[in-house]
């Protein structure tokens, strides 16, 4: 399929994807409640800072970091690992390769069709966050608020490759559920979804910024909150982006190999 036919029926996938979603309406619910662990967060780290701040944390930027990662989370989640392995063993995938679109697009369309439901929740937790905290702690300067943005398209394409590039694995091995565990338990550590990047001892603050799951979360939280300056935030958002690059060479070599072993599963 060329490029300018599958741009042309991108509108008609996203509605496909959206009606989706409104149907399966109370899974989508569940996943929604999987993502309240900030939340958790933030009532214990504002318990911890109750007598001293933590590091530049007091209580009211504890509240402000936490509902932005819970606002981040509903915004850059993806779960195409679960949906790809499922997929390879019962054989469904092959009716995908049937179709004239790259089943890479329509797995991103499908994702994506998730943000409109997920922004009912985030929506109304994002205004809570103004009226606890304050507009003083978001960024004033306009170039980190355009970073942000962006931050956010990088976030959800590492989430989505990195869930592609381990979901695609079932290609060999029948299931990948076991490792995208693994790939969740690194990121709730080490991308600042539990705790704050900047809170990690200096050395091994210095390995996480290596690490692609600051990039997934971490960032664009710490850009929301006033964590980063101007010229900071233009280089992690280098960094992020040539992650983007290096998962999508990652998902295309892994694509490839996988389908020459190919063979449908169960029915």
């Amino acid at each position: 399929m060329s490029l300018r036919s599958t741009v042309r029926a991108l509108p008609t996938l996203f509605r496909v994807g959206f009606a989706e979603m409104v149907a399966y309406r109370a899974e989508m619910l569940v996943w929604v409640l999987a993502t309240t662990m900030p939340l958790i967060m933030l009532a214990l780290w504002s318990a911890v800072a109750h007598d001293a701040p933590v590091g530049r944390f007091d209580q009211a930027d504890f509240v402000a970091y936490f509902l932005a990662c819970f606002i981040v989370r509903q915004l850059t989640g993806a779960w195409l690992a679960w949906q790809l392995s499922f997929e390879v063993r019962t054989g469904t995938l092959a009716m995908r390769l049937l179709r004239p679109l790259h089943p890479m697009v329509s797995y991103a369309v499908e994702n994506l069709a998730a943000i409109p439901l997920r922004m009912v929740v985030a929506f109304p937790v994002a205004v809570i966050a103004l009226l606890l905290t304050g507009a003083s702690r978001l960024p004033h300067d306009p170039v980190v608020w355009v970073v942000f943005l962006v931050s956010l398209a990088g976030g959800w394409l590492i989430t989505f490759l990195a869930n592609a590039a381990i979901g695609t694995l079932a290609l060999w091995t029948g299931s990948s559920v076991k490792l995208m565990d693994v790939w969740l338990a690194l990121y709730m550590v080490f991308s600042g979804y539990l705790i704050p990047v900047e809170l990690f001892p200096p050395a091994l603050r210095g390995a996480i910024e290596v690490l692609p799951f600051r990039y997934q979360i971490g960032f664009p939280v710490e850009l929301l909150t006033r964590g980063v300056h101007r010229g900071e935030a233009l280089r992690l958002l280098l960094a992020q982006w040539a992650w983007v690059g290096l998962f999508l060479l990652a998902v295309r070599a892994i694509w490839r190999r996988g389908l020459e072993r190919f063979a449908a599963y169960g029915g």
